[in-house]
């Protein structure tokens, strides 16, 4: 879940705004576009949708000067960006990377490494990594300043002193409407169809100003703090692609509104390099600047508006920056290695909060829903890799000071704090999870339609007391369903489908929804439908939309014969990649009703043939102003308009209109015609001042040309220069419930507004009517325009939460759009109405994991989450049964509101039932949870020679022991498809003599180990016991590779006192101490002989072996010092083997040994006896069985018993044995040098 960060109230007196303008913009550049405030299109930035690919960056140096602008501007109280200051329409919905690009909030920035500021990074960004490779049908302003269409601006045009001086800084102020080469004596008027002479217009007064010797930087972040301040800052860097780093920086500093800059490289050190500027959103005298950390990490901190700073070092390299709301001096700093910091010095000290949080989510309390004004939320990261909502206060943050308003794992990138909202997602298998908090409450899962299965959801906004949603359900790709909530965010219904994308510069998304300024409820969405988009109008919040009516006649007043529906009007909703040009459509809230945007007429949207149409009456009609795109700003808090030619041409006439696009009048602003980068509009309240700022060519120095416009108007507006305008909706009067009655300037007035100008003069609440009302959740509107209930929902649940004796609220199907201000008429019809909670058994049990998993590890807590769909909460007996012999029971479901935890403490497969019970009736669930431990080791079993086509026994050991949960993989003979079982031995039988390679696989929970063994398979064999002299139990340390080693030596001794083929012994060597071994001896492979007389072989050679065996000539020296004998063992019958019945076989040998053993067993038990060698854990099945589904398993029902090495201690060794023996472990995980054993019993 994706979307923009919250931002400070206070940002409409103080506001830093960075614009960046890529004069060199790419192609294949990756642009993110987040703002809370933007009135713009919705960007979605996603990875699975992002196109292009990206070119090589060493590219770079054949590629003309890359330049970029960033404007910033604080403290502005209605500046004109396409954005309006008390108008939060916003809509990022992607987090923005760590590395490499930067963020800002209308700004757009190519460097890898740049930090955010806190209007950045939590009010809205654009960001741009630049690439050299670029295509052709990008808005490319400096690619085309270059290009031949230009002859002014070749190379041979551009000497000596023409545009600009490049050998000293250049302040020319002039009249440069009374210039030959720019008279401001042309005026257009859109009925006449023609030009006009007007000499006596008022002229506008202008000066130019270069910054000399930084030609060379590519990069310029201009600052105006504006609210009367004259200051204006500005940072040049030149930004070096290959390294990824800045390599020199200028800062310049105006104090006459931009008429004179002063360079500031002595004040903040000449070897400096600057990165990143950053101004206080609540003291704009307080200004922060951070030096590249490729040269030095240090903050200057400046306390009067950047004439003078001081340097404090740092220790983390800073990526981004987050004010606080209301405290100046309070900031977060988010560092490279993914750490967060807080000052309350404003920069000069910084104390560590957390070590491991996620870029972009964090934030600062939010005024009137925190109780304490220094807490921070953030998403961190657990050292096991889970994310965690965490809260705590910024100068108090340690382990036992943090809380976790949301008990469990989150998924990464996900929290967002904004307004009286918090959102996150949860981790499931297979389906998306969203929860909310409103107003700090608990946080409640977010109930979408039930079929609608998000793909992709991103918050578009909040700031209207609901929630506006962008969901891509699971059959869209590149539309998005738009969702609106109740109030408190829980319950969203559907206001439009299919709201189509838009792909930006960088593969980035944008939602083609526009949020009106000014007036509520007013949406404008692009919809995709039958394989075309259409412009769609909204006046009460998605209740109700309709197609644009087009304009009646063009430009030259010719009739324009368009129907609807066939036909109509199709606006254009992107936002601009320089979010200081004005985009394809701009509303101000300081001038209601009007619209300006770029778009077409047709049947369809479309991008060719478009022209600049606008509204005066808040899209009930359009009419055509420029038939090219053009940036259109609005002057005088919306009064008047002016419009500039799109950038990628050079030109020095702007367009001013003072009724309504109308009528327009030309002016010059520059002698020479200027790539315009960007421009500033109404930077203070008490001036009328225009900054533009750009380039003549792409060699000339940054130009930037302050322009006053106050001569334009005569005089200041008086009550006879205003007129009356309701708002109405095709000539209906009642919009979101009221009549509205604005005040605006009679068109043609050249007057100026009054700071104290009020847009609205009266509004009157409307009668309620069915528009008034939209469908409540689980419910759909039908072909006759009512509300039924979906066939998915049941209209007569009712909550669990509703006992007996209380009252619910009882939905007609329909609620009130959120603001509407309607009041009587059919409200009472339509609202939800109370009614008695009915007694009614409990229905829609519901039993799961809190972290929705079916497995769990031995010893942790699992936490049991109870959920009923119906009955009563408060009367209904809750039960739930662990399956291992434990259970727990609750008078009522409130008990059980934050989970039910269990401790295992053995592994299996448990069945956990949830019964819940009352009166009148009940209802059951069970899941079967998987309690694993884990695995370390795992041997597999199984005799070295077995006779051809007869059944063998193969077993794994898994240490430690794991019964029930482990699923075993063999591969036997030469299969290569293996045989899955759920225990631990198998039957097998070889068809064919030879050499074997049994493998089996153990898979428990998240490990998977294995074992190899190779098997003689033949038609017949001799095999004889071995033993040893005690000394070699000494040096034996029971582990494969010694076995192998010694049974080689065993081998070469056999040799020595028999004739007998090499490859006809086989010596196997048995685990455990004491030391054993089986001595095998195998016929020839070629049985042409007869097998009469192979047989007779090998019983010759055994009678000579044992002989020798008897008479200790079997001997090897294990290290110098060190004889050990090797003696036959007198239990072995040595008879001949093979597949005759008549015979015995190695299994009867094997059987006797086991015999063997279990008589030793019982000798200890029975008299207490001392063995040094055998080390016997015995284990005594509890009284009562736990409930487990356990596989069909070899000795499930037999006493268990392990070999391991013995104590050291035989007093210790005792005493453990009868503690043992007495009491019964239930669980044990007992230690070995090895490997510690987990058994269950």
């Amino acid at each position: 879940m994706e979307t923009w960060a919250g931002i400070c109230p206070g940002l409409h007196l103080s506001r830093g705004i960075w614009v960046m303008i890529a004069a060199l913009t790419l192609q294949n550049a990756k642009a993110e576009i987040t703002c809370a405030s933007c009135l713009s299109p919705v960007q979605l930035h996603l990875e699975k949708l992002h196109l292009g690919m990206r070119t090589d960056p060493t590219e770079e140096a054949s590629t003309l000067k890359n330049n970029r602008v960033e404007f910033k501007e604080l403290g502005v109280t209605d500046q004109d960006t396409g954005v309006d200051d008390d108008h939060d329409t916003g809509v990022s919905v992607e987090d923005v990377p760590l590395f490499p690009q930067d963020v800002s909030l209308y700004g757009v920035t190519t460097e890898e490494n740049t930090p955010r500021s806190s209007e950045e990074s939590h009010r809205g960004s654009v960001k741009t990594e630049k690439e050299p490779e670029m295509g052709e049908d990008a808005a490319l302003r400096r690619v085309k300043r270059s290009g031949p269409e230009f002859a002014e601006f070749s190379e041979s045009r551009w000497t000596g002193r023409t545009g600009a001086d490049a050998s000293a800084p250049e302040n020319r102020g002039s009249l440069l409407d009374g210039q030959k080469q720019g008279r401001s004596d042309f005026r257009w008027n859109r009925d006449e169809g023609r030009g006009s002479t007007q000499q006596d217009d008022p002229k506008l007064t202008s000066s130019t100003f270069a910054l000399t010797g930084d030609s060379a930087h590519n990069h310029a972040v201009v600052y105006w703090s504006g609210q009367n301040s004259s200051v204006i800052l500005i940072l040049t860097k030149l930004y070096d692609f290959h390294i990824g780093s800045v390599t020199e920086s200028t800062l310049w500093r105006s104090t006459d509104y931009g008429s004179t800059y002063e360079r500031m490289n002595d004040k903040v050190g000449s070897k400096t390099v600057l990165s990143y500027l950053y101004v206080c959103p609540t003291n704009k005298r307080k200004i922060m600047v951070l030096t590249d950390p490729e040269f030095e990490s240090s903050v200057l901190i400046s306390s009067d508006e950047g004439a003078s700073y001081q340097k404090y070092r740092l220790t983390f390299y800073v990526l981004s920056l987050l004010f606080h709301p209301t405290e100046e001096d309070w900031a977060l700093a988010y560092s490279h290695d993914q750490k967060l910091y807080s000052s309350v010095d404003f920069g000069r000290k910084w104390q560590l909060i957390h070590e491991h949080v996620t870029p972009n989510r964090f934030y600062w309390s939010v005024s009137g829903l925190d109780k304490e004004p220094d807490l921070v939320h953030m998403e961190a990261h657990t050292p096991d890799g889970n994310v965690q909502y965490v809260t705590c206060r910024a100068q108090m943050c340690t382990e036992a000071n943090r809380n976790y308003p949301f008990p469990g794992y989150i998924d990464i990138s996900s929290l967002v704090v904004q307004d009286d909202y918090i959102f996150i997602q949860v981790p499931t298998s297979g389906r998306a999870t969203y929860y909310v908090s409103y107003k700090r409450d608990s946080f409640i899962q977010i109930k979408l339609p039930k079929y609608s299965l998000p793909k992709d959801l991103h918050i578009v906004s909040t700031d209207e007391k609901q929630v506006f949603a962008a969901v891509q359900e699971w059959n869209q790709n590149d539309t998005y369903n738009l969702y609106l909530s109740d109030t408190r965010g829980i319950y969203f219904i559907l206001a439009m489908e299919n709201v189509k994308t838009t792909r930006g510069i960088g593969g980035n998304q944008m939602l083609d929804l526009y949020e009106v300024a000014g007036i509520k409820g007013m949406l404008i969405a692009n919809k995709r439908q039958d394989n075309q988009v259409k412009t769609y109008i909204t006046y009460n919040k998605g209740r109700e939309w309709r197609l644009l009516q087009a304009p009646a006649t063009d430009l030259g007043g010719n009739d324009i014969h368009c129907i609807l529906p066939f036909c109509s009007l199709h606006l254009q909703l992107q936002m601009s990649e320089n979010p200081y040009l004005s985009g394809t459509i701009t509303t101000k809230n300081s001038a209601p009703g009007m619209i300006v945007a770029t778009g077409n007429i047709g049947a369809e949207l479309s991008y060719n043939n478009v022209g600049m149409f606008i509204s005066s009456d808040a899209g009930n009609s359009w009419r055509q102003i420029f038939e090219e795109e053009h940036n259109v700003w609005f002057l005088d808090r919306g009064g008047a308009l002016v419009a500039v030619k799109q950038p990628s041409v050079p030109t020095r006439h702007l367009w001013v209109s003072f009724d309504e696009g109308r009528q327009w009048n030309q002016h010059s602003f520059s002698s020479v015609p200027l790539f315009v980068d960007g421009i500033l509009v109404e930077a203070g309240a008490e001036n009328q001042i225009m900054t533009f700022f750009g380039h003549f060519s792409h060699r000339s120095e940054w130009q930037l040309i302050k322009i006053d416009y106050k001569s334009i108007f005569s005089r200041k507006c008086t009550e006879e220069d205003y007129q009356t305008w309701h708002l109405h909706n095709q000539g209906e009067p009642c919009v979101m419930g009221q009549k509205q009655i604005y005040m605006k300037r009679r068109p043609g007035n050249y007057c100026m507004l009054g700071k104290d100008y009020s847009r609205i003069l009266s509004a009157e609440s409307c009668i309620c009517r069915a528009h008034d009302f939209e469908c409540d959740y689980g419910y759909e509107r039908r072909g006759d325009g009512n509300c039924r209930p979906a066939f998915w929902f049941n209209p007569s649940s009712v909550s669990r939460s509703c006992s007996q004796g209380q009252d619910y609220i009882n939905s007609t199907g329909y609620r009130k759009v959120v603001l509407n201000n309607c009041t009587k008429g059919v409200k009472e019809m339509y609202t939800a109405r109370k009614q008695q909670c009915p007694n009614r058994p409990p229905k829609g049990l519901l039993l799961t994991t809190k972290d929705g998993k079916l497995t769990a590890s031995l010893g942790s807590n699992v936490t049991f989450l109870v959920h009923l769909d119906e009955g009563d909460s408060l009367r209904t007996n809750i039960q739930l049964d662990f399956g291992d012999g434990t259970a727990v029971s609750y008078s009522n479901l409130s008990w059980t509101e934050e989970g039910i935890k269990h401790v295992y403490k053995s592994a299996g497969i448990f069945r956990v039932t949830a019964l819940a019970e009352n009166t009148l009736g009940y209802d059951a669930n069970t899941l079967f949870l998987h309690v694993t431990c884990p695995v370390e080791n795992v041997q597999l079993l199984a005799p070295f020679v077995v006779i051809r086509n007869k059944e063998v026994n193969i077993t794994a050991v898994v240490l430690p022991s794991h019964p029930r949960t482990v699923t075993y993989f063999w591969w036997l003979g030469n299969n290569t498809e293996p045989v899955i079982t759920l225990d631990g031995s198998i039957s097998y039988t070889f068809p064919s003599e030879g050499m074997h390679t049994i493998t089996v696989q153990v898979a428990a929970a998240n490990t998977i180990l294995q074992d190899t063994k190779t098997i003689a398979v033949k038609e017949f064999f001799k095999s004889l016991l071995l033993s040893f002299s005690p000394n070699l139990d000494e040096f034996n340390p029971d582990i494969p590779e010694w076995r192998q080693d010694v049974g080689r030596v065993i081998k070469r001794a056999l040799l020595q006192v028999s004739d007998f083929p090499e490859e006809q012994f086989l010596v196997a060597m048995f685990p455990g101490v004491p030391t054993a071994a089986e001595l095998f001896l195998l016929p020839h492979k070629n049985q042409s002989e007869g097998k009469k007389k192979s047989e007779e072989e090998l019983e010759q050679v055994s009678d000579i072996i044992v002989s020798a065996l008897n008479q200790n000539l079997v001997e090897f020296e294990l290290k110098p010092g060190v004889r050990v004998i090797v003696y036959n063992t007198q239990l072995t019958l040595a008879p001949l083997v093979d597949s005759n019945p008549r015979h015995s076989s190695s299994a009867m040998l094997m059987l006797l040994s086991v015999v063997f053993l279990g008589l030793a067993v019982f000798l200890i038990y029975k008299f207490k006896r001392k063995i040094p060698w055998i080390n016997i854990y015995a284990e005594v099945n509890q009284e009562k069985e736990q409930e487990m589904i356990g596989s069909v398993g070899q000795g499930d029902s037999t006493p268990k018993i392990t070999l391991s090495e013995f104590s050291t201690s035989k007093e210790l060794m005792e005493k453990e044995l009868d503690s043992r023996v007495k009491r019964g472990v239930g669980n044990t995980c007992e230690s070995t040098r090895e490997i510690p054993n987990c058994t269950s019993v």
